[in-house]
């Protein structure tokens, strides 16, 4: 076996290799051209976040099995790629989780006791003591906007500190808060009654931008923010704004927007404290991320087992063919309801019918989940990985089958159970393999799963189609189609928007559905609830 290593890694994750017998190349330095001839013979790729894999360095390496990224994100890996090419790719996540959860009480002390502030004012001869004044930690309350591996140690520190603690993480099961000793609460009333709020979220099309102008407006007066995340969870002119009137006290940042920041509109402030993006950057966080990527590497050499694989489907091809359109049909239907969920998950049931109910399909619950969690999760949540991520958020998930015809050849039905109780959408595919809602809250109403839909729930009475087309119309929103269906407990409205001919050969740019529109939506007498899905 050949690995190839070009960015540099600590000794023991070269040695653990080496220990194999195998031909283990870490030259770094190299040229992409370099690289290319390096890679024709090799077996494996473990990657730090300098190496860029692209299609055409994967197309230069034919006996290549494996990409390892000593780290959690894979922004630096054509993933399509190497999914095409047959080569799995692994990542490390979690391993740094620690030193970034350090990190963050390093910043929070430093904030609120105004550390970089008295420190360059000690360098610069003078002595402020009496401007200086800062505050505790204990009896504080800390929101932690996210609850994942890193998340999760905050909390555990925060506490230790005698802190109070509320997080908010639609996909985290009240139990798990509950074993934490925390409470779960919605975004909106967390900003209003904590006095920290730190970061733990992903970069994703629903968390971009999430604490913006409107949520730090409605923050308690002196608030302190921390993010090690991502920068562009925080919207930076906002809190630029936020900090010069006085209602947020102090930010303390190590990630921005772009890296590095192109002005100092933000860190020149003298209530924000910033690092360049280092909170994993400890020996300890790099050799722990280093030996769980080289570990990965080696057990899929020897093996085949795939190690926090970020693309590995555990079916054989033929299968795999087969069963693609349910795979996403079911993906489909959990970004639906998760796009739907108000409350807390805390489990999901799957039941097949039709051929789908004639052998297991495991792989169907994976898809199912990653895209429940397709909003809120990194992209790293694939097939392979989907049921740890439930595990580790203490979601239960059920599945059966049954035998009781109905309608459709194969259908998938699945219930999201929440804290305020199930949501439910049953789906199948229509020729040429098209995945459509066919039910949704027990109410049948059918309806492509693509594009931009608003789901709307109303009693039934007249003119509610009308009044939901006005709204739109004002806003110079175009309806593609318009289902509706009718139960016991009401009607189901499902507007997808967009061309009305979204397959035309011509681009065109569907329209934004803005919260306005959603309000005045809401805003109709007879109309109970209205949700945008993007699918």
């Amino acid at each position: 076996m050949k690995i190839v290593i070009p960015d540099p890694l600590p000794a023991a994750a070269v040695s653990l290799l080496e220990a194999e017998g195998w031909t283990v190349d870490t030259r770094t330095g190299r040229s992409p051209a370099e690289l290319r001839g390096d890679l024709t013979d090799a077996d494996a790729l473990i990657i730090r976040s300098a190496t860029a894999v692209t299609a055409e360095l994967l197309a230069a390496a034919p006996r290549l099995r494996v990409v390892a990224r000593a780290g959690a994100g894979v922004d630096n890996v054509d993933i399509a790629a190497a999914s095409e090419r047959g080569i799995v790719v692994l990542n490390a996540p979690g391993a740094n989780s620690v030193s970034v959860a350090e990190h963050v009480f390093a910043l929070m002390l430093a904030s609120a006791r105004s550390v970089a502030l008295a420190d360059a004012q000690m360098k610069a001869g003078r002595w402020c003591k009496k401007t200086l004044r800062g505050a505790e930690l204990r009896g504080k309350t800390l929101g932690v906007v996210g609850l994942g591996r890193i998340g999760r140690e905050v909390v555990r520190r925060a506490l230790a500190f005698d802190m109070v603690v509320v997080a908010h993480d639609p996909f985290i099961a009240t139990q798990m808060a509950d074993d934490l000793g925390i409470e779960l609460v919605a975004l909106d009333a967390l900003v209003e009654r904590v006095d920290f709020i730190t970061l733990h979220l992903p970069s994703t099309a629903a968390t971009r931008g999430l604490l913006n102008r409107e949520l730090l407006s409605r923050c308690r007066n002196g608030v302190r923010i921390i993010n090690t995340a991502r920068g562009d969870l925080l919207d930076e002119a906002a809190l630029v704004d936020a900090i010069d009137a006085g209602r947020v006290a102090g930010a303390a940042l190590d990630v921005f927007r772009q890296e590095p920041p192109p002005d100092t509109v933000l860190t020149g402030l003298p209530q924000v404290v910033a690092t360049p993006h280092i909170a994993g950057a400890t020996a300890e966080a790099q050799h722990l991320v280093s030996l769980e990527a080289a570990t990965g590497v080696r057990e899929y050499l020897q093996s085949g087992f795939a190690r926090n694989a970020v693309n590995y489907p555990s079916i054989a091809p033929d299968q795999l063919r087969i069963l693609r359109p349910y795979l996403v049909l079911a993906e489909r239907l959990g970004s639906l309801l998760g796009q739907l969920a108000q409350s807390p998950i805390v489990g999901l049931g799957l039941r097949y019918y039709g051929g789908l109910a004639d052998e297991p399909h495991e792989m169907l619950a994976s898809a199912t989940l990653v895209g429940l969690f397709e909003q809120v999760l990194s992209q790293s949540v694939t097939l392979v990985n989907a049921r740890a991520a439930a595990e580790q958020r203490g979601l239960e998930i059920v599945e059966s089958r049954s035998s009781r015809p109905r309608n459709f050849t194969s259908l998938v039905s699945l219930k999201l159970h929440t804290s305020a109780g199930e949501l439910w959408a049953e789906g199948a595919l229509f020729e040429p393999e098209q995945p459509r809602l066919v039910r949704l809250d027990g109410v049948e109403v059918e309806v492509p799963l693509a594009g931009t839909l608003i789901v709307i729930r109303n009693r039934d009475q007249p003119g509610v189609i009308g009044e939901v087309g006005s709204v739109l119309g004002r806003h110079g929103i175009n309806i593609a189609t318009f289902a509706l269906g009718r139960g016991t407990g009401g009607a189901v409205g499902v507007v997808r928007v967009g061309p009305l001919d979204p397959d035309a050969a011509t681009d065109q740019p569907e329209p934004e559905v803005s919260h306005q529109v959603l309000e005045e939506i809401r805003g109709i007498a007879a109309v109970e609830s209205a949700g945008l899905v993007r699918l």
